[in-house]
């Protein structure tokens, strides 16, 4: 049976110290996004999931986005190296978590920079942004990582966003879908939707036909819901203030083994 299990991090007191690249700086409320924090965590809980709280990184302004920090194919877990050489102590306290759950551990290697938020996988592919935050080096590393278990790597290129997740996600049937303004080369994927809004092209699958997403992008909701699929909205918008979206605030492992 596939596991249901999803790794969460609570919010830094720092976090308004965030790194931000690709938007304008804007005052984030710390005490709202940790009650956004909170029903986050609680919609994966109501639609069956268990999560699993890795340990706090309070130094580390973007320890929240736990996304970036690890990898997961089957029961393999890829640990990160940032590209942001200031987000590289968020890796511990996963690594610790991964480990517990007994999966076998990876890592990147210098001089290879990865961040989870760049790694899309449909099926057995895995799309690999290559952008501002992972490198060659690192797209090379996560291929030997994860094709001799069974993957297909395919890197795409990245410039318009912080990460490939931040442009494309998928459907439950494999359909990526996309903002287009923000996604460099939409004929890399064989089955694409062009979403209304930047937002609505995150969905994190919950399972059957539900989709969680921003409260930001209620066209998009409106179109997938009319595609037959089941929005779950949640308000996130002290994270979107940091480029943040529904995937980055988790990591979900749906293959580990009994």
């Amino acid at each position: 049976m596939p596991s249901k299990k999803a790794l969460v991090r609570r919010p830094s007191p720092r976090l308004a110290e965030g790194l931000v690249t690709h938007i304008e700086r804007e005052k984030v409320d710390a005490d709202l996004a940790g009650e956004q924090w909170e029903a986050y965590v609680e919609a994966l809980r109501a639609h069956g999931w268990e999560t699993i709280e890795v340990d706090p990184a309070d130094d580390c302004p973007d320890s929240v986005f736990v996304e970036d920090t690890v990898v997961m194919y089957r029961n393999v877990a890829l640990i990160a190296r940032s590209g942001a050489e200031s987000r590289r102590e968020e890796t511990a306290g996963v690594e610790e978590a991964v480990a517990r759950l007994g999966c076998s551990v990876n890592w990147i290697w210098e001089p290879g920079t990865l961040d989870g938020g760049d790694v899309l996988k449909v099926d057995d592919t895995i799309y690999v942004g290559r952008g501002g935050r992972t490198n060659a080096a690192g797209v090379q590393q996560l291929r030997a990582a994860f094709e001799p278990l069974g993957a297909r790597v395919v890197a795409v290129p990245v410039s318009r966003v912080l990460h490939l997740k931040s442009a494309v996600t998928a459907l439950p049937d494999g359909t990526v879908i996309g903002h287009i303004p923000k996604v460099d080369r939409p004929a890399l994927f064989p089955r694409f939707l062009s979403v209304p809004e930047e937002s609505g092209a995150h969905v994190v699958l919950l399972g059957g036909d539900k989709l969680l997403m921003a409260a930001s992008a209620p066209k998009t909701a409106d179109l997938l819901a009319d595609l037959g699929f089941e929005p779950v909205v949640v308000d996130i918008s002290e994270f979107e203030k940091l480029e943040g979206c529904v995937t980055c605030l988790s990591v979900r492992m749906r293959h580990l083994y009994a």
